[in-house]
């Protein structure tokens, strides 16, 4: 699917929709084109596949909020895919029955036949991680690529993660034998309720460790470092955040690598202030040019370029540098440089210059003002010079 649809959309809910609304919704889509029920239909597995997608960012509160305000484009990695990391962040159909199975009840399709193969098993997930990034406005406006150095936990380089000594060194859990989860029986008001859990030896694996790795003593993971590549798009804002799939810390015995989670600074620009995609500009002019007019320079983004000033052109008025602001995030158009003339009042003047000014007073077009606006002027100007 190259153009990715609204996830609402996908699961057939309203935007204000519950969460128990949202989980209902992903386990009908995921019955019925789970790949055990259409076997060898692509655009089932697709489908099933984008309900994953869509249901790991909308039953997260706080990736529902930035995909409400940002949209995909709020949501893309450093591939440029799936906020959670199912389009550009390598995830298995297994994954997705690891990390979503329990909204079924526990093992994924456990009460559907039986379907649903190795993605029964529970897989170790590790933890995310959250970096701040400051970027300027021209990083902004034109998006930029980060490299940052991470300090994290990594995949021990000895055993390859498993935590196992060698492909020899496990054994079948005896607690669960082998199935990852054990059931409870318990008797209750109802009568007999069967209960299934993961279980407490293996961790949901179905395998133990006999020979531990002697470099990470069995944990599959140590401390490490990192460089890491991210991709951010043109457009973002201040508090969101791009999430890089895969690059958090690393799980225990092979398991699932945790998302780093980039969150998104602007660094303070002295002459440009943003407001949504537009960027202000207080521009300060002498007097003489806002009577007489002229050609001055402003600010942009990449560097400034020269204006013209109509002659009379009176203090708030605003110039609008169309497409010069922030291009959107999910790519509707660009915003402009707003540039606000404000005129600047000499703090003191020296005899001759009074006497001009003075001489200008009693000129007509100084006298009284064509316009509200040039009267306002007039009269600041009077109430400086008593």
């Amino acid at each position: 699917m190259s153009e990715k649809r609204d996830y609402y959309e996908v699961l057939g809910v309203q935007r204000n929709a519950n969460a128990d609304e949202i989980k209902k919704a992903y386990r009908k889509a995921a019955i019925k084109y789970h790949p055990d029920k259409n076997p060898g239909d692509k655009e089932a597995e697709e489908k099933f596949k984008e309900a994953a997608e869509a249901y790991d960012v909308l039953s997260n509160p706080d990736k529902r909020a930035r995909y409400d305000q940002f949209g995909h484009a709020g949501m893309s990695g450093a591939a440029g895919g799936g906020f959670g990391g199912f389009s550009g962040g390598g995830f298995s159909m297994e994954d997705i029955f690891s990390q979503f199975g329990d909204i079924f009840g526990g093992r994924f399709g456990g009460g559907f036949g039986g379907f649903g193969g190795g993605g029964s098993r529970r897989v170790n997930r590790g933890s995310d991680i959250r970096v701040k990034v400051k970027l300027t406005l021209s990083e902004i406006a034109n998006g930029t690529t980060k490299k940052l150095k991470i300090s994290k936990t990594i995949a021990c380089d000895k055993c390859g993660g498993s935590g196992a000594k060698d492909s020899n060194s496990y054994s079948t859990c005896s607690t669960c034998n082998g199935s990852g989860y054990v059931t409870r029986v318990e008797n209750s008001f109802f009568g007999r309720v069967q209960t299934q859990s993961v279980c407490p030896t293996c961790g949901g694996t179905g395998k133990v460790i006999t020979d531990k790795c002697d470099k990470c003593s069995g944990e599959g993971v140590m401390r490490g470092d990192e460089v890491v590549e991210i991709k951010i798009p043109a457009g973002v804002g201040e508090g969101m955040a791009v999430t890089v799939s895969g690059k958090g810390n690393a799980a225990r015995h092979g398991g699932i690598n945790g998302d780093l989670l980039v969150m998104i600074e602007e660094e303070h620009n002295p002459e440009l202030v943003r407001d949504g995609n537009d960027l202000i500009h207080n521009l300060n002019l002498p007097l003489t040019t806002c009577i007489l007019g002229g050609e001055v320079e402003v600010p942009t983004i990449d560097g400034r370029a020269k204006i013209k000033i109509a002659a009379g052109t009176h203090a708030g008025k605003v110039l609008r540098l169309r497409g010069k602001g922030l291009p959107d995030v999910n790519g509707y158009g660009r915003g402009d440089i707003m540039i606000v003339v404000d005129i600047t009042i000499p703090d003191s003047l020296n005899k001759e210059e009074r006497e001009l000014v003075e001489k200008l007073s009693t000129m007509p077009h100084f006298k009284k003002a064509e316009s509200v606006e040039r009267q306002n002027i007039f009269e600041r100007m009077k109430s400086f010079f008593r």
